[in-house]
């Protein structure tokens, strides 16, 4: 799995001129899947999402979580994050799971998300067409694959 998390003031997402998902202070994750990821995968990404230190404390030194800190989460699926561009100008999105492969894991992500944060989290509409509005806040924002942990 491939994340980008963007430290947010606000974001939403707006699926057909409707809100799908909407936060204010939190994370914006966008979540590209692979045929490779599994179980651990998921847990592995959603620990670090939920306990990544990238708000500030009282010193304005980023050292406090999204859940320490009591924001929120909207999660996006997005194959695009799986782009080859080493050949051409057009990109293959070849390692991109297909829906019957990436959407389980993406449902299991949101649940496991909920579950390590200890409330709900925000959605997008996987395989939407999907609008995203949001207020960079830093800007503060991470790249994690799980295919890199160590």
């Amino acid at each position: 799995m491939r994340a980008v998390i963007q430290r947010v003031s606000t974001a939403s997402v707006t699926v057909d001129n409707i809100v799908t998902g909407a936060i204010q202070k939190g994370l914006l994750v966008l979540v590209g899947i692979e045929d490779a990821d599994n179980q651990e995968d998921l847990q592995w990404l959603s620990s670090k999402i939920v306990n990544l230190r990238i708000f500030n404390d009282e010193n304005e030194v980023m050292n406090v979580s999204v859940k320490d800190d009591g924001g929120d989460i909207l999660l996006i699926s997005q194959f695009t994050l799986h782009a080859a561009t080493k050949k051409g100008n057009r990109p293959s999105y070849i390692k991109a799971s297909k829906p019957d492969i990436a959407i389980p894991l993406y449902e299991q992500l949101i649940v496991q998300l909920q579950q390590d944060l200890g409330k709900p989290i925000s959605t997008g509409i996987f395989g939407a067409d999907m609008k995203v509005s949001l207020l960079n806040d830093g800007p503060v924002t991470i790249v994690i694959d799980t295919k890199n942990k160590e």
